[in-house]
């Protein structure tokens, strides 16, 4: 949550602050105190443009009392309050192409190829290991302002 009270630094972002004060609600209800949940904030494109169709705030992980929700569990308790990362596949092992052919163009509204996708196992109701696979051109922070030379991208402006 102390994510969401910082003010933004963007000298040129929209005035988002409403939007902070409905997440941090949103987030009580979500997670319960001393817990805290984790997510990609897609208002500014860092490396990926979106025609974003939901708020900008994707949630992907949750924590509490030292313990990672399980996908399920954090779907159980968001109840949609939070646009989520697509679920592609669940079982046995599955090969980086064909996770990428399942994840096709990506999600929320992603106008270039996905940067990649997350693996994430879990046993027996605990999470036990996560790995990320990133495309091999993928230049973070590439639309950024500072790295770009230009006005920076917006995906959503209130």
């Amino acid at each position: 949550m102390a994510e969401l009270e910082r003010p933004l630094r963007e000298p040129r972002a929209p005035d988002v602050r409403g939007l902070g004060r409905a997440a941090r609600d949103l987030v009580s209800r979500a997670a319960p105190p001393g817990g805290w949940l984790v997510g990609e904030w897609l208002a500014l494109a860092h490396s990926t443009r979106y025609e974003l169709r939901h708020e900008p705030f994707v949630v992907f992980d949750a924590f509490h009392e030292g313990r990672q929700w399980t996908f399920d569990e954090l779907d159980a308790r968001l109840r949609g309050a939070f646009p989520r990362p697509a679920l592609l596949h669940r079982g046995g092992a599955l090969g980086i192409s064909a996770m990428l052919e399942r994840l096709g163009r990506g999600g929320h509204g992603a106008i270039e190829p996905p940067e990649g996708a997350v693996w994430r196992v879990e046993r027996a109701g605990r999470v036990v290991g996560m790995a990320k696979y990133v495309r091999g051109d993928k230049i973070d922070g590439a639309l950024l302002p500072e790295n770009s030379g230009h006005e920076a991208v917006w995906n959503w402006k209130p």
